[in-house]
């Protein structure tokens, strides 16, 4: 099991090249890990909610990981996004991004209307890092699901394996009150766009999450200010990236993510029905929001 220290910073996730008839293209996927590698990304996850991964077969996401993993050739660690209802099936799909090359698991609870009881929320992660053997991640973002941080610390402390949680809640006391009471050696990741910034000066231990995915240099730059301590510079790029954000976020998001990706060197690509690429206005919104990050980055060829 790998432990869990080596885990943080700016952990982007991967989108998911569609073709017309929403077949998965890999030669793009392959260029968008080296795009996230040369922007100075501390890990990727593969298969989480900006790669739709609620669309994804497990064949599909055994494919994506392979790949994300002999592309990454140990530069970074690969880290699988699971999102999928049932105890049984979870543990299937963690099993083979094991055996796929995935040093980590980012699960998130059952995403079906009808919540399970606490005891059973914590039986669920319980068999996941049990059966799978890999450290796991908690992908805290469903809203009829959502884990207190009382639950979230009692998984942690009662299931070894549990390594931490990616907190999605825009309500920043929630991330607070979690890095107050978090057990020593485990980890809190924040996925709240708009509140980077702030996540990191409390303390966060990294983020995975959209804007990382669509502007990896600028997150990564911002990563190193809060670091380094230099609050000025990094509150001025929070308020672009803040902007940026505001651009990207719609529906259809992963579509856009895509679009921003492209600005930047990743061929682009389709998302898969039912979503949308976006229009030409949202497009000129981003592409102005990103050129306003002014985060000088170039894709090695």
């Amino acid at each position: 099991m790998v432990a869990a220290p080596q885990f943080f910073g700016i952990i982007p996730p991967t989108t998911t090249p569609f073709d017309a008839n929403g077949d998965i293209i890999f030669d793009p996927f392959k260029t968008q890990i080296r795009f996230m590698l040369d922007a100075g990304v501390h890990g990727i996850c593969v298969g989480g909610s900006s790669a739709e991964g609620h669309t994804l077969e497990m064949s599909e996401l055994q494919a994506l990981l392979e790949t994300a993993a002999e592309t990454l050739n140990g530069k970074a660690p690969l880290i699988a996004g699971v999102i999928i209802n049932s105890t049984r099936q979870a543990v299937d799909r963690c099993k083979m991004a094991a055996k796929a090359g995935s040093v980590a698991l980012q699960v998130t609870p059952p995403h079906y209307v009808f919540r399970p009881s606490d005891d059973a929320i914590v039986d669920h992660f319980k068999a996941i890092a049990g059966e799978s053997g890999l450290p796991v991640l908690i992908y805290n973002v469903v809203p009829w699901c959502y884990l207190s941080p009382t639950l979230l610390i009692r998984i942690m402390k009662d299931v070894p394996g549990v390594i931490g949680v990616k907190q999605s809640n825009g309500d920043l006391k929630l991330l607070a009150d979690l890095l107050q009471e978090v057990p020593e050696g485990k980890l809190v990741f924040t996925a709240v766009d708009a509140l980077l910034y702030p996540s990191f000066a409390l303390g966060a231990h990294g983020t995975i999450a959209a804007n990382p995915a669509a502007a990896p240099a600028a997150v990564v730059k911002l990563w190193d200010l809060v670091q380094a301590g230099n609050h000025v510079e990094a509150l001025a790029l929070h308020r672009k990236l803040l902007t940026f954000w505001n651009a990207l976020i719609c529906d259809d998001l992963p579509a856009c993510i895509k679009y921003a990706q492209s600005l930047q060197g990743v061929p682009l690509a389709l998302p898969r029905a039912p979503m949308r690429m976006p229009d030409e206005a949202r497009k000129r919104r981003i592409a102005d929001a990103f050129a306003g990050l002014d985060v000088p980055f170039k894709m090695a060829a």
